[in-house]
């Protein structure tokens, strides 16, 4: 299903550098935007780093909301939303529509498409404000929806890392004898997916690259060696070319992943600039 998936065809990029160029020109687009209304008086314009670091940070409030939803949310609710709230600001810019909004739009939508059934009062009522604040939340939602649908080109199917994760785990247990209880990898391969939930391999691997890099990781973490799991359970023993590209790609997957986040201090409060209030 992958395979034929708007996902590979239209959302997967070959290198960071193209992402990178894609978020410098939505907020060049904006710059000019305000600069032709005559506006750079009133305003100051954020540069495309300084929209990093928000994006970030809510990519990280994006991943506190899930965890602490009630009724508790399925992963791929959690990693459909990540991944709507990244291709949206990837054509636009944070200045232009606020992050908050957009996240729990993306959130909000993630729920219809992977049919997590919650109503909208259940929905808003995961927010710590008051029945006034919550009710123009849920307008907000509702206003940004069909933008936020518009933006992702109506390609709302996200493939997620988590079934093949689970595929990997049941194969694991049926043809690695190295491994001899491979659920004792969960729990280090699902911090490692919940890392890479706020980063950008989504938009550059596919899931299931992303899914043995996870178990890969967590096995060289409990010491435990794959070659044998790679080479001859999934058939690459005589093609040293696929099991090249394969080793390393894993190496790369678990490089990103790793890779050190930057770390938001708690209870900050960002100024507000052209529009934009953090907090």
């Amino acid at each position: 299903m992958f395979n034929n998936s708007t996902q590979k065809k239209c959302w997967l990029f070959q290198n960071e550098e193209i992402l990178e160029n894609m978020r410098t020109e939505a907020n060049k687009k904006y710059q000019t935007k305000i600069l032709a209304c005559g506006k750079l008086s009133i305003v100051t314009l954020l540069e495309p780093q300084e929209e990093e670091v928000l994006r970030k940070y809510y990519e990280k409030r994006l991943l506190e909301f899930c965890s602490a939803f009630k009724p508790i949310m399925p992963k791929s609710v959690v990693g459909t939303a990540s991944m709507y709230f990244k291709r949206f600001f990837l054509n636009n810019s944070v200045m232009e529509y606020h992050p908050r909004t957009i996240m729990l739009t993306s959130v909000y939508l993630a729920c219809k498409v992977d049919e997590f059934n919650v109503s909208s009062s259940q929905f808003v009522a995961n927010l710590w404000e008051s029945p006034a604040g919550q009710e123009k939340a849920l307008e907000q939602i509702l206003e940004y929806e069909l933008l936020l649908i518009q933006q992702l080109n109506f390609h709302l199917i996200v493939h997620n890392p988590f079934r093949p994760f689970e595929g990997f785990l049941i194969d694991l247990k049926a043809r690695c004898s190295v491994v001899e209880n491979p659920e004792a990898l969960r729990k280090t391969a699902d911090e490692f997916l919940s890392r890479a939930t706020t980063t950008d391999v989504g938009l550059l691997f596919t899931p299931s690259q992303i899914a043995i890099a996870a178990i890969h990781f967590s096995a060289s973490r409990a010491g435990i060696n794959l070659d044998s799991y790679l080479t001859e359970c999934l058939m690459l023993k005589d093609n040293n070319e696929c099991l090249s590209k394969l080793v390393e790609v894993i190496r790369q997957r678990r490089g990103k992943v790793m890779k050190k986040m930057e770390q938001f201090p708690k209870n900050q409060n960002w100024k507000r600039r052209n529009g934009v209030m953090m907090i």
